[in-house]
């Protein structure tokens, strides 16, 4: 009796284990099909021209990146700078990956400042090229006769002036440029001061602020009124009103 039971108990066992090996090994159920990347979003290319010297085309330039920063997934944009970094250019963390990913790409040098990553003297083309999928990019135009050229492979153009600078350069430059490039967008840097001879000339104004001026050329972005009027300026660069 003691050996039956034994017997029928293992066969028990037996057949407990192989149900559960077989609930075990049952092939899942097929995973749901994995969904296509979604598509790289091209960055916007902006060339910031100014209209004459000094008018500050170089701080307009890192104020409208930094803002661009701000917005991009990435926290960083791309500019090209024949200037200094400025007093404290400390990079973010995202600026910095930016540099390393471009330091190899651009042949020039690249260092982060700020929310920025600024790109000395590169292949203009070469430097689209590589932006194109990663940052915005902001190209600073300091001699104006490459004006044109850098219009060419730019999606949007700001033309900055100021107080000082003759209006009706910013016109004819204007009209010039749209035969390359976009409809340039016009703004009178540190408005206030003689602005009577820009009236109705359309020109976005952007307000004095050295404040401001101290942060975006540390790759920051400006505050207050200055802020305001460049988040305009960023805005109409991504075709958002």
């Amino acid at each position: 009796m003691s050996a039956n039971h034994a017997l029928r108990g293992r066969g028990f066992v037996a057949s407990a284990l192989t149900t559960a090996a077989e609930w075990l090994i049952e092939p899942a159920e097929p995973a749901e099909p994995k969904r296509s990347a979604t598509p790289l979003e091209a960055r916007p290319v902006v060339a910031v021209i100014g209209l004459s010297t000094r008018c500050g085309a170089t701080t307009v330039a890192r104020a409208l990146g930094a803002e661009l920063a701000s917005r991009d997934p990435g926290g960083a944009c791309a500019v090209t700078s024949a200037e200094p970094a400025g007093a404290v250019p400390l990079g973010l963390p995202a600026a910095s990956r930016l540099a390393r990913a471009l330091s190899p790409l651009v042949g020039s040098r690249v260092r982060a400042c700020g929310r920025l990553c600024l790109i000395e003297e590169p292949d203009r083309v070469a430097l689209v090229d590589a932006t194109r999928y990663l940052a915005p990019l902001v190209v600073d135009v300091d001699e104006r006769a490459e004006a044109s050229a850098a219009a060419a492979l730019a999606d949007h153009v700001v033309l900055v002036g100021s107080p000082a600078t003759e209006p009706a350069l910013a016109a004819v430059l204007a009209e010039s440029l749209r035969r390359v490039g976009p409809d340039p967008l016009t703004v009178l840097n540190r408005a206030g001061r003689e602005r009577e001879r820009w009236a109705g000339r359309g020109a976005l104004e952007l307000p004095d602020s050295r404040m401001g001026a101290q942060l975006a050329f540390a790759g920051r972005e400006p505050r207050g009124a200055l802020g305001r009027a460049i988040a305009d300026v960023a805005a109409r660069c991504q075709g958002v009103m």
